[in-house]
C-alpha cells in the first residue's frame, strides 16, 4: 500500500496536488472541488448550447464540456463564448474530443480546456487481439507522441489546461493485448500520455478513469494515484465521475458509490454527475456530494486497526460464517425498519411486497421485499402470520411465538441475559465498541449489527471491519435524520455502497428518522437498488445509458424511459443505451444487450460487444431490442 492511503485510510486528509489554471480559474491545490457539467445541445446551435449553459451556470457548475467531434463543431466553440460573454458569463468552457486530433487543435486556441480520450485520440478500437513485442508496442508509442505533440504546444503556447480521459469502455485494442480490460489497463493509457506531456515540459493537465462499473472505476482511480506517488510524475489534479450512470435514483446511487467513496479517501479536485437527464440537474447532485467535505477534517478521530491487511485497488469479499440466510455465500440481506409503527398490519407488508392471504395463510413476496423486518418493541398483527423478524430483546423474551421471532441484543447487556435464539441473535452495536467485542462471548448464532455516529462513516466502518478478529457476519446499519430526498439517496449511497465494493458487509439495514411511515417503501426499495449498484445483489434490469451530448442521435431520455418500461422487470440483465458511437459498444462493455445512435433516425443494436443489427428505424428500435431478447431465450412476460 502507498503512503497517501496508508495515512488516510482512516483520517480525511483531501490529497495534495498541483494547481492548474483553467481559464479565470482553477483545479487542485488549495482551491475548492469544482463542480462541473457538459451540454447535450447539437454544438452547432450555438443559441440552444449558450442557453443551456447559461441555466446549468445558474445550477452551480463551475466548467461547462461541450462536444466538439468534427472541426465545424470546434470552430463554432468561439461564437459559443462569444455569446456567453456579451450576456455577461465567463465561464471556463471544455472542448470535448473524440476520434478527431485537429478539432483539439482548433479547440485548444478558442477554449480554456481540452478533454482527450487515450483510447480513441490516436488508437483504435476494432476488438482485435494483437500480440504486441516490445519493439512493435514502443514503435506504437513514438507514433502516439507524433499525434499528440501538436495538441500539447498549442496547449502550452495559449495556456489552455488538458485532461486526459480514460474511459474503461473506449481502451485501445494496443492497451487490452498488454493489459487486458482492466484498472490496471486504464491507468496505463492515461500514464502514456502523460509521459508525452511531460517530456513537452507541460503541466497544466488533469486526470480521470471513468468507467459505468463503480467498482472498476475506484479501483482505477485509487490505483492512479498509487502510480502518480509511487513515481516522479507530478500529483495532477484528478477529476471524478461515473460515466454512463443513467437517470433518476439509479443514476444518483450509482454516482455517489463511486465518487463518494474517493472523495470519502481524500481524492478528487473536480466533480461531473453523468445523468440521463437535462443538464442543469447534475450540478445541484454533485454539490450534495463535495459539500459534506467541506467541515470532513474535523471529524472525531477513528480508532485505527493495529494490524490489518487491506488492498485498496483489489476487490476482496470479507471472509464470514454462514447463519441461518446470512454471511457466507449469501447475497447481502435487508432488513426494513416498520418499528415507528404502532400497528403493523397487512396494508404495510403490502408496501413492502409481502402479501399474506388471511383465509389460505397463502404467503407471497417479490424480489425486494425485505429479508427480514424490525419491529422493535411491536408486533405484527395479522393472526398466523410468520415472518423472519427483529425484536427488542425484552420484548422477545415476552413472545409467545419464536419461530421467525429473533432477538436484538445491545453488545452492552450481554452479559446480564440468560436466554438467547437458539436459532438467530442479533447483537447491536457501535463502532467504537470493537475492542468490547472481541472480548466478549457471543452467544452462538450470533449477526452483528453495526452503526457509526463518526461523520467520517464509511472509513469508520473500514475501520471497525479491519479491527475484528471474528468471523460472524456483519449487517450495516446508517440512520439518517434527512426527508427521502436526493441528499439521502447521495449520502446513504456513498456511505453503505462504498463499503459494499470494498467486500464488507452481509446485510444493509438503512433508516431516516424524517417522516419514517411516508418514506419506509421508498427506503425499502434504496436499499436493493444500493447493493444492486454495488454489483453485490442483483434484483431489477441494470441499464446503463449516457447522459446525452451534443454527438446524440435521438431523444435519449425518451428513449431510455421507453426501453425502461417494456424490460425493467428483466431481472439480471445489462441494457446498455447510447446516444451514439462514440458511446457504443465500449463504454458499455459489460452490458448484455446494447441499443446505440448509428445515423439520423438510425440505431444499431449489439448482444455484448457483437453487432446483430445496423440500420434499424428509430420507431422500431425497441420492438426489435425485444425481439433479439426473446430470440435469445432471455425474455419473461411481466407480472
Amino acid at each position: 500500500m502507498n503512503k497517501f492511503f496508508s495515512k488516510g485510510l482512516f483520517r480525511y486528509k483531501r490529497r495534495e496536488s498541483h494547481t492548474v489554471k483553467i481559464g479565470n480559474s482553477a483545479i487542485g491545490g488549495k482551491n475548492p472541488i469544482r463542480i462541473q457539467s457538459m451540454t447535450t445541445a447539437d454544438t452547432m446551435d450555438t443559441k440552444s448550447t449558450v442557453d443551456q449553459t447559461i441555466r446549468m451556470i445558474n445550477s452551480g457548475c463551475e466548467f461547462v464540456r461541450i462536444t466538439a467531434p468534427n472541426i465545424g463543431a470546434a470552430k463554432n466553440l468561439s461564437n459559443i463564448k462569444s455569446e456567453l460573454l456579451k450576456k455577461g458569463y465567463n465561464v471556463p468552457l471544455i472542448a470535448d474530443i473524440h476520434f478527431t486530433p485537429k478539432a483539439a487543435e482548433i479547440s485548444a486556441e478558442i477554449v480554456e480546456k481540452v478533454r482527450i480520450n487515450p483510447g480513441n485520440y490516436s488508437d483504435t478500437k476494432k476488438f482485435k487481439v494483437i500480440d504486441y513485442d516490445d519493439k512493435t508496442y514502443n514503435e506504437e508509442i513514438e507514433r502516439i507522441y507524433d499525434r499528440v505533440s501538436p495538441l500539447i504546444k498549442i496547449c502550452k503556447k495559449n495556456g489552455t489546461a488538458m485532461r486526459i480521459g480514460t474511459n474503461h469502455g473506449s481502451l485501445s485494442d494496443r492497451i487490452l493485448s498488454r493489459f487486458g480490460d482492466t484498472p490496471k489497463g486504464m491507468v496505463e493509457s492515461a500514464l502514456e500520455y502523460l509521459r508525452i506531456c511531460e517530456d513537452h515540459n507541460f503541466y497544466n493537465i488533469v486526470l480521470s478513469m471513468k468507467a459505468s462499473n463503480p467498482l472498476v472505476m475506484v479501483h482505477a482511480y485509487r490505483l492512479l494515484v498509487e502510480n502518480l506517488d509511487n513515481s516522479k510524475l507530478k500529483n495532477y489534479p484528478i477529476h471524478l465521475g461515473v460515466t454512463e450512470a443513467g437517470e433518476g435514483e439509479d443514476g444518483r446511487i450509482k454516482s455517489a458509490i463511486g465518487i463518494g467513496s474517493l472523495l470519502d479517501d481524500g481524492i478528487g479536485d473536480t466533480v461531473r454527475v453523468s445523468l440521463t437527464e437535462e443538464p442543469e440537474f447534475e450540478s445541484p447532485v454533485a454539490s450534495i456530494m463535495t459539500d459534506r467535505y467541506i467541515n470532513r477534517p474535523n471529524h472525531d478521530i477513528i480508532q485505527s486497526p493495529k494490524v490489518f491487511n487491506f488492498s485498496p485497488s483489489r476487490y476482496d469479499k470479507r471472509e464470514s460464517e454462514e447463519i441461518v440466510n446470512i454471511g457466507g455465500d449469501y447475497f447481502p440481506v435487508v432488513i426494513s425498519d416498520l418499528s415507528f409503527l404502532n400497528k403493523i398490519d397487512d396494508k404495510h407488508l403490502r408496501m413492502l411486497g409481502i402479501n399474506f392471504d388471511l383465509d389460505t395463510g397463502f404467503l407471497n413476496t417479490e424480489d425486494t421485499s425485505p429479508d427480514y423486518i424490525y419491529v422493535g418493541d411491536n408486533e405484527i398483527d395479522i393472526k398466523n402470520f410468520k415472518y423472519n423478524t427483529i425484536v427488542n430483546y425484552d420484548k422477545w423474551l415476552k413472545n409467545k411465538v419464536v419461530d421467525k421471532s429473533f432477538p436484538l441484543i445491545d453488545i452492552l447487556k450481554l452479559k446480564s441475559i440468560k436466554k438467547v435464539s437458539k436459532k438467530l441473535n442479533f447483537i447491536s452495536l457501535k463502532t467504537n465498541d470493537v475492542d468490547l467485542l472481541n472480548q466478549s462471548d457471543l452467544p452462538l448464532n450470533s449477526v452483528l449489527i453495526i452503526d457509526s455516529d463518526n461523520d467520517h462513516f464509511m472509513p469508520d466502518m473500514r475501520a471497525f471491519f479491519l479491527s475484528m478478529s471474528i468471523k460472524n457476519p456483519v449487517i450495516i446499519k446508517s440512520n439518517y435524520n434527512l426527508n427521502y430526498s436526493d441528499k439521502l439517496i447521495v449520502h446513504s449511497s456513498t456511505d453503505l455502497g462504498g463499503l459494499f465494493i470494498q467486500g464488507m458487509g452481509d446485510g444493509i439495514f438503512l433508516r431516516s428518522s424524517q417522516e419514517p411511515e411516508k418514506y419506509f417503501k421508498k427506503i425499502n426499495s434504496l436499499s436493493f437498488k444500493i447493493l444492486q449498484a454495488a454489483r453485490v445483489r442483483v434484483t431489477a434490469t441494470d441499464f446503463i445509458s449516457c447522459p446525452s451530448c451534443g454527438r446524440t442521435l435521438f431523444d435519449l431520455q425518451k428513449t431510455t424511459a421507453m426501453i425502461r418500461e417494456r424490460t425493467d422487470h428483466l431481472k439480471g440483465l445489462k441494457i446498455g443505451i447510447m446516444g451514439c458511437i462514440v458511446n457504443g459498444p465500449g463504454e458499455m462493455a459489460d452490458a448484455d444487450y446494447g441499443y446505440v445512435g448509428s445515423g439520423k433516425d438510425k440505431i444499431t443494436l449489439y448482444r455484448g460487444q457483437e453487432v446483430v443489427k445496423r440500420a434499424i428505424k428509430y420507431e422500431d428500435g425497441v420492438d426489435e431490442l425485444i425481439e433479439l431478447i426473446k430470440d435469445d431465450g432471455n425474455w419473461v412476460e411481466p407480472k
